[in-house]
């Protein structure tokens, strides 16, 4: 299985509740972005699972619009996930060869750590619309293999 994390795009910076920021121009050319870089790279996942925070549901929204692949809101995948439950609810999609989880910072960090065996999450940043790659044949700790991590200002426009 491939499991691509997405960090949410880029969003504005309001004097709002957090979980309401939205996209910002810049966050919805940089989804666009993702979306069609997955397309031409032959990366299109059979199915997208998101974070129910707006930011990371617009940016959801974009990708699967482009890709024409279904999408789930899913409440675990909000800002605070525990990378140990990621892996716990990833079991009941290990029918999938290859899905996009995506998510916030520095939850992602964690969970990609946890995957690849990493001793200390830290050693890993994933910034906004950047797409990391980890495929893994069993959903335990240790397991993954890192196979790309690619920033969104190296995708083409």
């Amino acid at each position: 299985m491939l499991l691509c994390f997405l960090r949410h795009a880029e969003a504005e910076h309001t004097g709002g509740a957090d979980s309401e920021r939205r996209l910002s121009l810049k966050g919805v050319d940089q989804a666009g972005r993702v979306g069609r870089f997955l397309e031409k790279s032959r990366l299109v996942p059979e199915l997208i699972l998101t974070s129910p925070i707006l930011r990371a549901r617009q940016t959801a929204d974009i990708i699967a619009a482009i890709l024409k692949v279904p999408l789930r809101e899913l409440p675990w995948l909000a800002c605070g996930m525990d990378e140990e439950d990621c892996l716990a609810q990833l079991a009941s999609y290990a029918e999938h060869e290859h899905v996009l989880l995506i998510g916030h910072e520095p939850d992602l960090s964690e969970a990609i750590a946890h995957l690849i065996g990493l001793s200390d999450p830290s050693a890993i940043k994933i910034r906004k619309a950047s797409l990391t790659g980890v495929e893994v044949a069993d959903l335990h700790p240790g397991c993954g293999l890192l196979h790309f991590c690619v920033p969104v200002r190296l995708m083409q426009p």
